[in-house]
């Protein structure tokens, strides 16, 4: 077994991490051009497979954020905030079209997928129904589990049926979860049938159609979803001409995507690798993010908060008390989600309050809004599952963990320590400056991407995968507790056989 290169996983993660931090304290509040992005693609290029470690994988996520950048730089300087969040969903469509190419059998088995799509109608017409009439509460449409109300959870239910090859159906599964095969959210072509005065039939039948179109021609169905989407009332998408974009990054990647097939790399790892570490460029690092970070409590929470991060990371090196490489991502994730909800606490806020708040608001939401967005709540579903599970590590034994992961204590003090964080007097009326870190919290509750970073996940998944390319990483094939489940009993089915320690609802042992 390869000996797991932990100094080098803190270090990496931390390099791109910091990188996108540094590019954000720079130029917050001001105006975003691609080239503020150089950073991080220079943290990027410093990793590095060692013994043990894939090649192939590594090349997964190098060349594709370089792709992405160099691309994006030749087809426009900037980005409108309305067409960001798409910026990681035109990477899987090229590459899922290369493997088609590439393994007819794989293609086979997708054209089977597709048709099995077709024969659950029922099932889908089912989903839809639930998540239009918001009957699950938030939900994350995309999660990279198999959460309740996701496209995941969805294709997992039919693929468990089908006669195909295990490693087809995985690969299936992969590029609806952390591969990000269209921008495409499970609901949203019934939701608008039916607002646009269809039957619940037809609108059942337009959820199909939509499902089988994204994956049988994944390129022309993301340009189509993108002259169509209208974020905010805005218009469809008009930063750069997206089809142009999908077949250069096409073209750049393909070698590096038949290199990695070539090698053994499971197919789901090469739809997923390239597509979950691009999100730097235009989307964490873009104008919406220089918007938000004008607060200076809410940068000064993102401040800390990578301190927070990168401290317990090197505590738990001085310590040797990571015994494997998930070890080093639990830590990672789960530093920021405890100091998450010491924030919380700082104020004489709870996670059940948050919860409670957050819920409440949706509901009314589906009320107001009954033409709303299906990704909409997604990231207040994951700001819940940040605050759950920090809520659990920071608690006092035996309720929590004491403020520790793997036994490593969290380092808090640079919350304490933090001059804007630790004054919130200084920023509101100073006599009754209870509730300013809270608020500055909740615009993050829309963006908690700068919370538990996604470029934190994507360097350190995949030094994990490299490790072991031949097994599939995603999507995550565990409970993660998600809060939505956990501390809400909804009228969710539960599923039957879905009890090794499972908390929630979702699929996550009966993954295929």
């Amino acid at each position: 077994m390869a000996t797991v290169p932990y100094q080098k996983m803190v270090d990496e993660a931390v390099g791109a991490t910091k990188s996108v931090y540094n590019v954000i304290k720079e130029k917050r509040g001001g105006t975003f051009t691609f080239d503020h992005c150089k950073p991080y693609v220079d943290a990027v290029n410093k990793m590095k497979p060692v013994e043990g470690q894939s090649k192939e994988v590594f090349d997964l996520h190098v060349k594709s954020v370089n792709a992405h950048y160099d691309i994006l730089t030749g087809l426009t300087k900037t980005i409108r905030p309305e067409d960001d969040p798409f910026i990681e969903h035109y990477q899987t469509p090229p590459i899922l079209e290369i493997l088609y190419e590439a393994d007819p059998s794989f293609k086979d088995a997708m054209w089977k997928f597709i048709d099995a799509i077709a024969k659950n109608k029922a099932l889908i017409g089912l989903e839809s129904v639930r998540r239009y009439g918001g009957m699950y509460g938030l939900t994350c449409v995309v999660d990279f589990a198999l959460s309740v109300g996701s496209v995941s959870n969805l294709v997992n239910r039919i693929l468990r049926q089908m006669d195909i090859p295990k490693q087809h159906k995985q690969t299936i599964l992969a590029c609806k979860s952390w591969g990000m095969n269209t921008s495409y959210g499970l609901g949203g072509a019934f939701r608008a049938a039916l607002e646009s005065g269809k039957t619940a039939a037809e609108a059942e039948q337009a959820e199909v159609d939509t499902l089988q179109f994204i994956y049988r021609e994944p390129v022309a169905a993301q340009a189509q979803l993108m002259d169509t989407h209208n974020l905010g009332g805005h218009g469809p998408h008009s930063s750069f001409d997206v089809r142009k974009y999908m077949a250069q990054y096409k073209e750049k990647m393909k070698p590096f995507v038949l290199a990695a097939f070539e090698k053994g790399v499971h197919p789901a790892n090469i739809t997923a690798v390239p597509a979950f570490c691009v999100g730097e460029i235009g989307h964490h690092i873009a104008q919406s993010s220089y918007n938000m970070f004008k607060d200076d409590m809410a940068f000064g929470i993102y401040e800390a908060m990578m301190d927070v991060f990168a401290n317990t990371l090197h505590a738990g090196l001085k310590m040797n008390a990571f015994k494997s490489q998930w070890d080093v991502l639990a830590v990672a994730t789960g530093a920021p989600a405890c100091a998450t909800a010491y924030l919380l606490w700082l104020d004489a806020f709870t996670v059940p309050m948050v919860v409670d708040l957050l819920t409440k608001r949706f509901h009314n939401y589906c009320a107001m809004n009954p033409k709303r967005g299906e990704a909409d709540e997604l990231h207040n579903a994951d700001f819940i599952d940040i605050i759950s599970r920090g809520e659990q590590i920071l608690d006092i034994e035996p309720i929590g963990s004491g403020a520790k992961i793997k036994g490593i204590p969290v380092d808090l003090s640079p919350i304490d320590k933090h001059p804007v964080v630790s004054n919130p007097q200084r920023y509101t009326y100073p006599a009754c400056a209870i509730t300013q870190r809270f608020a500055a919290l909740m615009s993050m509750a829309d963006f908690p991407c700068y919370l538990t970073p996604e470029c934190t996940t994507a360097t350190l998944m995949t030094n994990c995968i490299a490790l072991n390319p031949a097994v599939p990483g995603a999507p995550v094939r565990g409970c993660k507790g998600c809060g939505v489940c956990s501390l809400i009993k909804r009228n969710v089915p539960y599923v039957k056989g879905a009890l090794n320690g499972a908390k929630g609802y979702c699929e996550w042992n009966l993954a295929v």
